[in-house]
């Protein structure tokens, strides 16, 4: 047996595969340009760990009608969208807002993009805490009347998580309809033991993209990042806090916990209602449960804080909330606030924060100081270094660690959601955000963090300049690899 003859022929086949698999991210799918590259580099250099690595992570979605919408439901859909764009432009009074006019481009994108309804009569409390945050879930759950409808990226199969199953039990018992989605891989920690108690009193529970064949999940780079509860049709809750006791602050690894989530009433709850449903039915076996099963109560909300829910992921060739957000920082003429765990943007997000700066916009950054993936910590800093040249304000949270994902323009507008600042949320992971039209919701956010401010250390051009030589190849690393991380 001539081994040399073997390795060789060995060789040319992981090196033919390499080829079909360079050509099927070039020509077959349509991705972006840099996450081409990237996948090309993985590939070539890491020819059979390269190849595996792209069968869990690499590939993209079927797109199509992916939510499986009957052609009624999309034309209704569509009909609504038409009737809220023509309301706005006759400037009918149930759409005549204060901001409205001022920012009729981003919410008719957002209407066209995402089929983002408006809805005028809501209210909404900022929660900042986890304590804060999780004791008025608890209390909300513990008050459902009719329905709960609850859906999370993570639970963790620890004491908050344990509680929050035991609480939906309780209601269950007491006859309240249950609905628990979570993900797969966010979410592996859990085991189908635990809701044996919650499924025997008629609660269900759906699981979003499941492994494929027994432990081996090929979905793994497309996950669903939501954060939705709606209770009773009538209270909802949107934002970046998932269910664990590290959102506690009670991990020492991360410490304190600052996150950012909303809880609202009015139309809003509707929005929030129609999303959860789409993610629910795609999840179920027979693809379909009935509208008419859910509840959309009538509420007597009469403030008016008018919001959008807007939506994205891998199911759609366009970014939306990328492109929300380009449109909210184009809009800005004084002041443009970004908190983010990760700050890892494209060219063109890049393109918008320095146009922005270089039209004496004022642009105030905040990532942690304390990061929980290094490659994704340097790949942040070394596009935060370059916007620090365009005279960007930048900010190391130091108190624990900062998971808020916010973005306030002119203490006007703000947005407040799931969607981390990155190639994983703007293209592979389906996400969420509430884009608030509110002066008062903007400034409270606005203030919230000036007081993050004093826990922070400021990142200047000095300190980036004086950075080590092996923390600049880490970050020219992470930096080429940053359209996949």
């Amino acid at each position: 047996m001539d081994w040399s003859v073997i390795i060789s022929w060995g060789l040319y086949v992981v090196l033919g595969l390499n080829l079909l698999f360079a050509l099927a991210v070039i020509f077959a799918e349509r991705r972006d340009v840099g996450a081409t590259w990237a996948w090309l580099l993985v590939l070539f250099f890491l020819p059979i760990l390269g190849f595996i690595v792209y069968l869990f992570l690499g590939r993209q979605l079927k797109k199509d009608n992916f939510f499986n919408l009957s052609v009624e439901e999309r034309s209704f859909h569509s009909l609504q969208v038409e009737n809220q764009i023509e309301q706005l432009r006759r400037k009918e009074t149930a759409l005549q807002q204060p901001l409205f006019e001022k920012y009729e481009q981003l919410l008719e994108m957002n209407l066209r993009s995402s089929k983002s309804l408006v809805s005028v009569h809501n209210k909404s409390s900022i929660l900042h805490d986890g304590e804060q945050k999780f004791k008025a879930l608890m209390d909300d759950i513990r008050n459902a009347e009719t329905e709960i409808n609850i859906q999370y990226y993570i639970i963790q199969r620890d004491a908050l998580g344990k509680a929050l199953i035991h609480e939906l039990i309780e209601r269950a018992k007491a006859g309240v309809k249950v609905r628990l989605l979570y993900d797969a891989v966010g979410s592996r920690s859990l085991r189908n033991s635990d809701f044996k108690e919650l499924i025997a009193h008629n609660g269900e529970v759906r699981v979003f993209f499941p492994p494929t064949l027994g432990i081996i999940n090929f979905k793994l780079n497309n996950r669903n990042h939501r954060k939705l509860v709606i209770i009773d049709g009538k209270i909802g809750y949107v934002g970046g806090f998932n269910v664990g006791t590290e959102y506690l602050g009670l991990v020492e690894k991360f410490g304190y916990w600052r996150d950012t989530h909303l809880r609202v009433e009015g139309d809003v709850v509707y929005h929030l209602q129609h999303r959860f449903i789409l993610d629910w039915n795609y999840s179920g076996h027979d693809k379909h449960d009935p509208e008419n099963t859910f509840c959309f109560a009538r509420h007597d909300i009469s403030t008016k804080s008018p919001m959008q829910i807007v939506t994205s992921g891998p199911n759609s060739d366009t970014e939306h909330l990328k492109n929300m957000m380009i449109k909210m920082i184009m809009s800005a003429k004084h002041r443009v606030i970004i908190q983010t765990p990760y700050f890892i943007p494209d060219a063109s997000f890049m393109d918008a924060c320095k146009m922005a700066l270089l039209s004496g916009v004022e642009m105030n950054i905040m990532i942690p100081g304390k990061p929980d993936h290094p490659f994704v910590m340097w790949a942040s800093l070394s596009f935060l270094g370059e916007l620090l040249d365009y005279g960007a304000n930048v900010y190391m949270y130091d108190q624990g660690f900062l998971h808020a994902k916010t973005l306030v323009v002119d203490d006007e507008i703000a947005t407040v959601g799931t969607t981390n600042l990155d190639a994983r949320s703007f293209r592979l992971n389906f996400e969420v955000n509430a884009l608030i039209y509110d002066k008062q919701v903007a400034l409270e956010l606005a203030s919230l963090f000036e007081s993050d401010i004093a826990v922070s250390r400021r990142h200047t051009v000095e300190d980036y300049a004086e950075r080590k030589w092996t923390v600049r190849m880490r970050e020219g690393v992470s930096r080429l690899l940053s359209p996949i991380l």
